[in-house]
């Protein structure tokens, strides 16, 4: 067994990808308290407030570095479908995001809760949700995903009891987000931050 030094200020991560390449069997669609918003070309600022509120505890920082216009580009493309979770009150505590770009693919880009929601059983709710809306764009013959090891620890297997089959895993290094100014140093105080 071999060991690889990740350089200071740096953090890795196994990513697995998943995918479903047939349509899953309707089943009943759980009973939920939270709603889906469609956000049609929503405001960066929005969608980068959602982004960070859902995906902070987990270092989800990709969009956050985007340029405007790279991330404009993204969230208002017509084949790229974004929905805010809400709870009864209306408040956004969640994100949904379809990206149908490459043909008869649907890749299910973004998908999580805040913390205090998390193993509530919203999340098959919103699992429900996302693969009746991916698989309802006439056309699709995949849907996939990716997680890592900096997810929720029970991301993988909820994907693959969802139906979603591992075929990839990769290794990936990225430069701290907390030491790179992205996100609080306080964020994600189960990965050490190693200056």
């Amino acid at each position: 067994m071999a060991y690889s030094p990740i350089p200071d200020g740096h953090i890795a991560a196994i990513v697995t990808s998943l995918e479903i390449t047939a349509r899953p069997p309707l089943r009943p669609m759980p009973a939920g308290e939270l709603r889906l918003e469609r956000w049609e070309a929503p405001a960066l600022e929005k969608y980068r407030l959602l982004y960070r509120r859902v995906g902070e505890p987990w270092l989800w920082f990709s969009r956050l570095v985007m340029a405007d216009e790279e991330l404009a580009a993204i969230i208002h493309n017509p084949d790229v479908m974004i929905w805010a979770v809400t709870d009864r009150r209306g408040i956004e505590v969640g994100i949904l995001e379809l990206d149908f770009r490459e043909a008869g693919q649907c890749e299910l880009a973004f998908f999580g809760l805040i913390p205090p929601l998390n193993g509530k059983g919203h999340g098959r709710w919103l699992m429900a949700m996302a693969l009746q809306a991916a698989w309802s764009r006439k056309g699709v013959e995949r849907l996939w995903v990716h997680t890592c090891t900096l997810d929720g620890p029970g991301a993988l297997s909820f994907y693959m009891k969802s139906g979603f089959i591992p075929y990839q895993r990769q290794l990936e290094t990225f430069p701290d987000p907390r030491l790179t100014g992205h996100l609080p140093r306080e964020a994600a105080p189960q990965i050490p931050i190693i200056e």
